[in-house]
């Protein structure tokens, strides 16, 4: 194996268990704790997205894992032509890649939309305007939609990259 393959592997395989590690945790714990925590909560949210800039740190975690998942499949496929594609490896990581990119796509959503709930959470003062609750419900519901379909295709992605050298079809 030639060191461009290997880094584009690491870097794949790294930044694909710090983005989908930290879309499972988000989802699972901490997006289900601050709500019951109240204003403590939504102080430690703002300060994890405004301070700590998650939610950039996430991105570059997902841009690396695709771009590098996009480079190794073409690399495998020899520029998207070989059987290999069709093979049950090149089919199960082409799986693995769909949900890859509808979890990027779902998952830019889903951390917009909690970058301007604390940014909106930042700029009140005291008790919410009916505007800013207004603004509050309707990301609030637009998280709630995404999450489900960023962190379910996350997961189904990680599943076939991690078998799909075993597919026989």
């Amino acid at each position: 194996m030639n060191t461009y393959l290997l880094v584009l592997r690491l870097v794949h395989i790294v930044a694909g268990i710090i983005w989908g590690g930290g879309a499972l945790i988000m989802s699972f714990f901490i997006g289900r704790a601050i709500p019951a925590t109240g204003e403590s909560g939504q102080k430690f949210a703002q300060h994890l997205m405004n301070n700590l800039r998650m939610h950039r740190f996430m991105t570059a975690m997902a841009v690396s894992t695709v771009v590098a998942g996009i480079l190794l499949y073409w690399h495998d496929s020899n520029g998207f032509t070989s059987a290999w594609m069709t093979s049950g490896a090149g089919i199960g990581f082409g799986i693995g890649a769909v949900f890859g990119l509808i979890a990027f796509v779902f998952g830019a959503i889903f951390g917009n939309s909690n970058a301007k709930l604390a940014r909106l959470g930042a700029q009140i003062q005291g008790k919410p305007t009916d505007e800013q609750l207004a603004q509050i419900q309707a990301i609030q519901k637009r998280i709630k939609t995404v999450s489900p379909i960023h962190v379910y295709s996350m997961i189904l992605a990680m599943l076939f990259m991690a078998t799909a050298r075993y597919f026989i079809f």
